[in-house]
């Protein structure tokens, strides 16, 4: 805006002209993006011409209104320019065709949006157990950019180590972190003050860090944090798609290579070209690996299984994942079925001693599309446990209380939120030697937990330090038999004895907020019980540990209780019209005695006989062991205050 238009605005707000006129200079200003000292123009050319104070206070609102304004649009557009930068990198990183590239794009959007001197970043050497710089933008320094850091040395090794964002105002007055004469000379040379580095995550694991850096002392705000930590996560996300495709392309690569020896053999071309699109069509229709065996059995004219590692003889395993091929164990031949460094399983051909070149080659190359099945397989199966675990999470800390919502979350789990359920504490018992060990095993009881909710229609999540399920009920099915049989399936898959308390059946589950989490603590409340009596490894619910039960179970089942203790006395009294109930009080409260209770009872001993075997043979023979009898004795007083007319 030129002096004279400010003039004459402030000669209208002088002249009484409406308040649109005062702030017409700053709409102005406002419109073609003037710098934030321009906004004082306006009022000091009116203060210069004398306006009157009321006009000067109404410059000066206005001002700072749009003051307020610039400063919501800059915001804005900085927000926008950030989501696009984000945008394309994501885009960038759908069509992957050179790593670097992306690594680079990246780094260099990093640094323009935080406005830094300079960004780069480092991954992480397994081998060497440090971490190097892989990709640097606006450095000047060769020493600084073939540094290499160790876990723990300078601000970028802490972040490595400890997985976390650290930030610097100064970095060599900053002490939190290992200072060294290597690192800090580079920084040196290169000349930088404050630092902001964001670690690279993939699942659990620090594979590099994202640095952005100026060369004067700076203090990185929240919001540039969280950015850097963005494109941190596309870094990422970039690495894991390209080692990714360096597998797929190195399987390829072999598929290739077994064609050229296919193609050399021209006895053995239609059989190998039936084995590729057997295993092709399989991969596309989502076959598993029984599948393939199948498949190769009929193209090799043998008996092809998958067998678990385990299951199969270890030095053939060992020597054919080592080596890439199959190997002959006795008249087997045996494939390692591998994916990086993890024995998943092996293909074995049974029974058949004498194996061409390029059946051996088909063997091993329907191994490594079963390998490749595997981790889809696993990929997949993951995926769907987070989110049944976030669905149970929810239900047992009563967020999201839409029954509709949780229903239809539930659905699309092939799981029924209206069915009677079991809520199902289960806890390895073993004690681990380490930290690590411990987490694995966790982990291992966490996945053989969500592979048995799957196939059970159920749920599962990890949960102060074990597992949680909800399982449904079948009909005829008790939480008793239910807890045996999951400690039993779950001990099998970890190989270790896992103990499993269970919730009293519940229903209703969507619409009311507290019905899992209260049947929850009932069985960790049970799984407590079963460690205290020694009965780890197994599986229990309320009912099962007697009149103890009445303590463990969440809602004080006391009716449940008198009805599985003397239940069937009581219907027998009703069905009849007999005394039962009143013989065994008496009997009981004449120490057990039959002659006693007789005198009590005003009958005949034979009678107090014939009253006592008939409720033996309700209740089983053992009614009168010391445990039984307690049991009824508890059932009977309980009885008897809960009826009406008989205390």
């Amino acid at each position: 805006m030129s002096r004279d238009h400010v003039q004459s605005a402030s000669r209208s707000a002088a002249a009484g002209a409406p308040l649109s006129s005062v702030e017409t200079p700053f709409l102005e200003l406002l419109a073609r993006g003037a710098s934030a000292d321009a906004y004082e123009q306006p009022v000091l050319l009116a203060r210069a011409e004398g306006t009157p104070t009321e006009r000067i206070v109404a410059l000066e609102q206005a001002k700072l209104l749009a003051l307020r304004v610039r400063s919501e649009l800059e915001g804005r557009r900085r927000r926008e320019a950030e989501l696009s930068a984000l945008f394309e990198t994501a885009h960038d990183l759908a069509g992957l065709r050179d790593l670097d590239a992306v690594l680079r794009a990246i780094v260099q959007r990093a640094r323009s949006l935080l406005g830094t001197d300079v960004a780069y970043l480092s991954l992480n050497d397994p081998a060497r157990g440090d971490t190097y710089m892989r990709v640097t933008e606006g450095s000047v320094a060769a020493r600084f950019q073939q540094l290499r850091l160790g876990m723990g040395e300078g601000l970028g090794g802490l972040v490595a180590q400890t997985a976390r964002p650290y930030v610097t105002d100064d970095y060599f007055k900053d002490d939190r972190f290992q200072h060294t004469l290597t690192i800090d000379a580079g920084v040196r040379d290169e000349g930088l003050v404050a630092i902001l580095g964001v670690p690279l995550m993939l699942g659990h694991h620090v594979i590099g860090v994202l640095f952005a850096a100026d060369r004067r002392a700076r203090v990185f705000e929240r919001e540039q944090i969280a950015l850097l930590g963005s494109f941190a996560a596309l870094a990422a996300a970039a690495i894991d798609t390209a080692n990714l495709l360096t597998e797929t392309r190195s399987a390829l690569a072999d598929l290739e290579l077994a064609n050229e020896i296919i193609r050399d053999r021209s006895g053995v071309i239609e059989r190998a070209s039936d084995v590729h699109d057997r295993l092709a069509e399989l991969v596309l229709r989502g076959g598993g690996v029984h599948d393939v065996a199948a498949a190769v059995s009929e193209v090799l004219d043998g008996t092809v299984e998958f067998t678990e590692a385990a299951a199969t003889p270890a030095r053939a395993l060992e020597v054919s994942r080592a080596e890439g091929h199959a190997v002959r164990h006795d008249a087997d031949w045996i494939a390692a079925v591998a994916a990086g460094g993890e024995l998943l399983g092996a293909l074995v051909l049974r029974g058949h001693p004498g194996l061409d070149p390029v059946d051996q080659r088909t063997l091993e190359r329907a191994a490594m599309v079963t390998s490749l099945l595997l981790l889809a397989r696993r990929s997949a199966a993951e995926a769907e446990q987070r989110v049944r675990g976030e669905l149970l999470d929810d239900l047992l800390d009563a967020r999201d209380r839409d029954p509709r919502l949780l229903r239809e979350r539930a659905a699309r789990l092939d799981a029924d939120l209206d069915a009677r359920h079991v809520v199902l504490a289960a806890r390895l018992d073993a004690v681990a030697a380490d930290a690590d060990q411990e987490a694995a095993a966790r982990r291992r009881l966490w996945s053989a937990a969500s592979h048995l909710a799957a196939t059970r229609h159920g749920l599962a999540a990890a949960r102060d330090g074990g597992t949680v399920l909800l399982l449904p009920l079948e009909a005829g099915d008790t939480a008793t038999a239910l807890a045996r049989r999951t400690a039993r399936q779950l001990g099998t898959a970890v190989h270790e004895a896992v103990t499993v308390g269970a919730s009293a059946p519940v229903g209703d589950l969507a619409a009311r907020s507290d019905a899992v989490a209260t049947a929850y603590e009932e069985g960790r409340r049970c799984l407590e019980a079963l460690r205290l009596l020694g009965r780890s490894g197994d599986g229990a619910a309320a009912e099962d540990f007697g009149f103890l039960g009445l303590l463990l179970a969440g809602d004080r089942d006391i009716s449940g209780f008198v009805d599985r203790t003397i239940g069937r006395v009581v219907a027998y009294d009703e069905r009849r019209g007999t005394d039962l109930l009143h013989t065994l009080d008496a009997y009981f409260a004449c120490g057990m005695s039959p002659a006693r209770t007789k005198d009590e009872l005003h009958v005949h001993v034979n009678t107090v006989a014939q009253r006592l075997e008939r409720v033996g043979r309700l209740l089983g023979d053992d009614w009168q062991s010391p445990a039984r009898a307690l049991e009824i004795q508890l059932a009977l007083r309980l009885h008897r205050l809960s009826s009406p007319g008989q205390r």
